[in-house]
């Protein structure tokens, strides 16, 4: 069973009951779900996520007026549901709650996320907040919440201010340019092994943040980013020229298409003849032309260049607010 929907299921069971016999005064005012941190409130869970931090428990959001008294008495009744659920023991949490489960104020919550109490953030304060969070203010299941007190705010940060966005997009855009097209062919010219593989990583890193803006998607943590990048709508696909034909030097059309995943890995996994073969080179270009025609067919970049670093300034120069846009390119990442 899944962790949301383990959660909902004790939430159904054991949670709505208690919420609305010992506070019927606080049933409309509150929200309940499972959101956050955890590999279960991204529908990312398997066998070996329930080793930790998996039980049924879910999150009672609270507005801030709440009575103190009254806040005090749900965490106790909060802690007193039963410990045992469908096999899945529950974290015995103190009245004062807990981390991920729990009773929560919604400004509490959104200081952890967000860095703000009230939700109110400006296009600077934006660029600091590490996407994970965000994906984490958006993510999971909320199964009640009359008075919208989180759900307003899970609505307000779905998608980031296009600005941001932009700002972002040029500054990846550059880190690809010259992680990739740059940097790892000066590496492997100097013989670099090393530096020539930390280049790589770079280039790796820059391309997968780079897609999950262009699909307007939080990135969530490192540990699930590929687990992520396969629900993407784009890219799907790389075409690529087979590597007999590469070696050889034959000129066709003998391509096959491979996930944009697996191509990503393979550079991350590339043994060192192959690193100094020139094959790597070939693969960086076609992942730079795939995303230099996507970036024009979104209308971000009107440039000819095969070379990503004049696309990453095109996109800077749309940025409509002037400070964002004449701060450095790279502020953002």
């Amino acid at each position: 069973m899944k962790g949301l929907e383990l959660s909902k299921s004790f939430y159904e069971e054991y949670g709505k009951k208690m919420i609305h016999e010992s506070f019927p005064d606080l049933e409309s005012k509150i929200a309940v779900g499972l959101i956050g941190a955890g590999s279960e409130c991204f529908s990312y869970d398997d066998e070996v996520s329930t080793d930790h931090d998996f039980d049924p428990g879910f999150l009672i959001f609270v507005p801030d007026n709440i009575d103190e008294k009254e806040e005090f008495r749900l965490k106790r009744e909060y802690a007193k549901l039963p410990t045992d659920y469908k096999g899945f023991k529950r974290e015995v949490m103190a009245p004062a709650g807990g981390n991920r489960r729990g009773v929560k104020k919604v400004s509490d919550f959104l200081l952890e996320k967000t860095g703000s109490r009230d939700g109110n953030l400006s296009l600077f304060d934006y660029l600091h907040v590490p996407e994970e969070s965000l994906a984490e203010l958006t993510n999971g299941e909320i199964w009640r919440d009359d008075s919208k007190i989180i759900t307003n705010y899970r609505v307000k940060f779905f998608v980031m201010p296009e600005d941001v966005k932009l700002k972002k997009l040029a500054g990846e855009i550059l880190l690809m340019a010259q992680s990739g097209q740059y940097n790892f062919k000066r590496c492997v010219a100097h013989n670099e092994l090393g530096a020539a593989r930390l280049a790589l990583y770079e280039f790796v890193n820059a391309t997968i943040h780079v897609a999950f803006l262009l699909n307007e998607v939080y990135m969530p943590y490192y540990k699930w980013k590929f687990k992520a990048l396969r629900d993407l709508s784009w890219p799907k696909v790389l075409k690529v020229k087979s590597e007999l034909n590469y070696i050889e030097g034959i000129e066709d059309d003998d391509y096959h298409e491979i996930p944009f995943e697996e191509k990503l890995v393979s550079l991350l996994n590339v043994s060192d003849e192959k690193i100094f073969s020139g094959k790597v080179e070939n693969d960086i270009e076609l992942i730079a032309s795939t995303y230099i025609e996507r970036l024009k067919i979104d209308g971000l970049s009107e440039n000819r260049s095969n070379y990503l670093e004049p696309h990453a300034y095109d996109v800077n120069n749309k940025i409509k607010d002037i400070n964002l846009r004449n701060a450095h390119i790279l502020a953002a990442v």
